[in-house]
């Protein structure tokens, strides 16, 4: 597989529809790093460290020395927003970056001036935008989204692209007959069908050009039967969905050690507050229906209640989502977890994660960025499972339920970079040391 890899020459651009908190937040943490001005601490393909061979090699190289990623500085964004505010200005009004910080990376993001998007309000009702675009029919926008690509790759003389919806959470709906094939999908778009989202049409025009396209968001996008079959047409690595942050990245932490140590779950109550712009999208309950759907199949999925009635077949999973305003992008969630354990005697735990959401997304846009170039360059195509370590709802074949281990899904993800570069598997079972010690004596 090594050597089937492209190098990572010349420049990666990075294309986000929807220019808010999240994305503002990388762009300006990447360009802070850039100028030596910040660490890139939460990106596992620049922080991380991923062990080879065995412990007695003591090999643990940075993962960005280990597999061949774009370089940051060789690293350009662009985009797509309903508002028509540069990057500095987003990044001001959205105060997840201190003001001098920002001041300090000024001219590198007053240049990333946001393309007219494709919006549709009906999908996203709590969100007003002038920057839009104003085709006819949703096959129309697709084109003209493609357009916006060309020019922006010859414009930054880009070698490679990668796109990752950062955009708003859209309503919730469920796939239906003009989801199932290409062909139906592509009539769909000219018929100006009502079950086709915009994000649906970025996807589209994204993964019809061959160029690797994740979701960040929980809404229906390129895990409907019609774009799948594209990318497998088009040789096109896709994966999401909806980025694993907060509360989610607690869940999938802390339920994997109660399941291991077999001790039972009465309930889970887990309620958020947050003010950003995303909260006020989440405010609509259409809109809140699709995270909550995201949020909620976790926990069933890491303590299998089906599998294990007596421990978590009584489980009662509640979520809730409030805005809040005053807290910003600051987002606040509780979780109160009733358990019981020998002889069924009940314990509790609370927690309580004051995290900032932005900061907790960014690196999971770059690592997904730089994770699907890289994915395309070894051509990977299709749904990348390996990927499931920064979603929510991870994407996978049908029918193929997902891990939502995070320890699992961390596992698979190395297994994954050191097959790619001919590097043994690690399966954790160590007896090999001991039958050596044995074989020697």
């Amino acid at each position: 597989m090594k050597e089937q890899i492209r190098n990572a020459e010349g420049k990666l651009g990075i294309l986000i529809p929807g220019l808010g908190a999240v994305a503002t937040t990388l762009i300006a943490g990447v360009e802070a790093v850039k100028k030596g001005l910040a660490q890139p601490i939460g990106s596992l393909t620049q922080m991380g460290n991923i062990r080879l061979g065995k412990r007695t090699e003591n090999r643990y190289p940075k993962i960005k020395d280990f597999v061949p990623l774009a370089d940051l500085n060789n690293i350009v964004f662009g985009g797509w927003d309903v508002y028509e505010d540069n990057v500095f200005e987003a990044a001001m009004k959205a105060k997840v970056i201190d003001t001098s910080m920002l001041l300090s990376i000024k001219p590198e993001l007053e240049k990333l001036i946001p393309m007219k998007a494709v919006f549709d309000k009906s999908y996203v009702k709590n969100l007003d935008g002038e920057n839009v675009k104003t085709e006819k029919t949703k096959y129309e926008l697709a084109l003209a989204v493609v357009e916006d690509i060309k020019t922006f790759q010859k414009t930054n003389n880009c070698n490679r692209l990668v796109m990752v919806w950062c955009g708003s959470t859209e309503k919730y709906i469920e796939k239906s007959a003009v989801h199932a094939t290409v062909r139906s999908f592509e009539e769909g778009m000219k018929d100006n069908n009502p079950a086709i989202s915009p994000s649906m049409i970025y996807a589209y025009a994204a993964i019809k050009m061959g160029i690797p396209y994740a979701n960040g968001a929980p809404n229906l996008t390129c895990d409907i039967p019609a774009l799948m079959e594209l990318a497998k047409e088009t040789e096109t690595p896709i994966a999401g969905k909806d980025f694993k942050t907060g509360q989610t990245l607690m869940k999938t932490i802390v339920a994997p050690g109660l399941q291991a140590r077999a001790l039972g779950v009465n309930g889970w109550f887990s309620t958020n507050i947050l003010g950003n712009r995303d909260g006020l999208v989440l405010d609509d309950p259409e809109n809140f229906k699709t995270k909550e759907i995201s949020k909620l199949s976790v926990l069933e999925q890491i303590l299998q209640p089906e599998h294990n009635p007596e421990l978590y077949g009584d489980l009662y999973h509640k979520v809730r989502i409030n805005y809040y305003p005053p807290h910003g992008d600051n987002k606040e969630s509780w979780d109160n977890i009733d358990i019981f354990g020998w002889m069924g005697y009940h314990m509790q735990i609370k927690i309580n994660f004051l995290c900032r959401d932005s900061i907790l997304a960014a690196p999971i846009v770059l690592d997904l960025a730089l994770f699907m170039d890289l994915a395309k360059r070894a051509r990977m195509s299709g749904i990348q499972e390996w990927l499931s370590f920064y979603f929510k709802s991870p994407q996978t074949l049908p029918g193929l339920a997902p891990v939502h281990d995070i320890f699992k899904q961390l596992m698979k993800l190395q297994n994954t970079l050191r097959h790619l570069m001919g590097e043994d598997l690690i399966t954790h079972l160590g007896l090999d040391y001991y039958q050596e010690v044995v074989e020697s004596m």
